[in-house]
């Protein structure tokens, strides 16, 4: 019985001592072959629309999580001023148009009779003058008719690409002011993942390697990238006070490195489940 028992044992730290090497194996084989690091995270356009024009807010036409085409109005604003203002620049646009086709006429007939030496100098140089104020006034109207269509297409909110609503701060009634944001949006258009990588590890990361990322939120699917870009300096260089070490304090800190990681073969599916800000885990083939 003892000696079965012995051999049990002997099977048994065998085995183990097997699992062991071919972890360590494996885990050294992983550190020769890849870099890694888990301090990264979905990326995507994302912005603030703001509108650039001011109105009360007459129609809001999207919610939180709303998936928007291309030029999709979002919010509409109380236009109607700006439609006065376009039909008053219009109306002295052309007004201003009559004028200076008469005016223009007027200095071709004393230009010609001028080289003719049949008018006087100042008569000439009157008729020029007028012309050139009367079309110096259309063109000027002009621009104010330029302005008022711009006016009137800005208090249309729309979609700049094709994305969704990831938040929305506007209600029906409300005062909307250029510069303030109204809405979150992020566009479908693409994604990609900054991976921060150790200062250390950073010198086997080159532009062109081939990725692996597995996104927390997505456990079940790796997706295939390649490094796309390497930023010029650590992360803690823009930081809002950057640390000085000429203080006299200094602590030696392992600086990372941001790294611009391209997400290859994307579907529409796979853009609808990275949401911009995911964490994931990067692993970079060094060979």
């Amino acid at each position: 019985m003892e000696k079965n028992g012995n051999d049990k044992k002997k099977k048994i730290l065998t085995a183990v001592g097997s699992v062991a090497a071919i972890l360590i194996i494996y885990f050294v084989i992983n550190k020769m072959l890849y870099v890694e690091t888990d301090n990264a995270q979905v990326e995507a356009h994302a912005v603030l629309i703001a509108p650039k024009v001011n109105g009360y807010i007459r129609e809001v036409t999207v919610t939180d999580g709303s998936k928007v085409k291309k030029d999709q109005i979002l919010i509409q604003l109380d236009d109607r001023d700006y439609k006065v203002s376009l039909d008053s620049a219009q109306s002295e646009l052309l007004s201003l148009g009559a004028r200076m086709k008469d005016a223009e006429k007027n200095y071709g007939r004393i230009r010609d009779l001028y080289s003719k030496a049949v008018v006087s100098q100042q008569q000439f140089d009157t008729a020029s003058a007028n012309y050139s104020e009367i079309k110096a006034k259309y063109d000027s109207a002009q621009s104010r008719v330029n302005q008022a269509n711009l006016n009137l297409e800005h208090a249309q909110i729309k979609a700049s690409s094709d994305g969704v609503i990831a938040k929305i701060s506007a209600e029906i009634g409300q005062l909307a002011n250029p510069g303030t944001p109204l809405i979150g949006f992020v566009s479908s258009e693409s994604r990609w993942v900054t991976a921060n990588f150790k200062e250390t590890e950073i010198s086997d990361v080159i532009v062109g390697h081939k990725v692996s990322v597995t996104v927390d939120a997505i456990p079940s699917k790796k997706f295939e990238g390649e490094v796309e870009s390497i930023s010029s300096a650590t992360g803690s260089t823009f930081t809002l006070l950057p640390p000085d070490n000429a203080t006299g304090n200094f602590t030696k800190v392992v600086q990372r490195v941001p790294v611009r990681i391209k997400l290859k073969n994307l579907t529409p599916q796979d853009i609808d489940l990275l949401h911009a800000g995911l964490s994931a885990m990067v692993k970079v083939s060094i060979h």
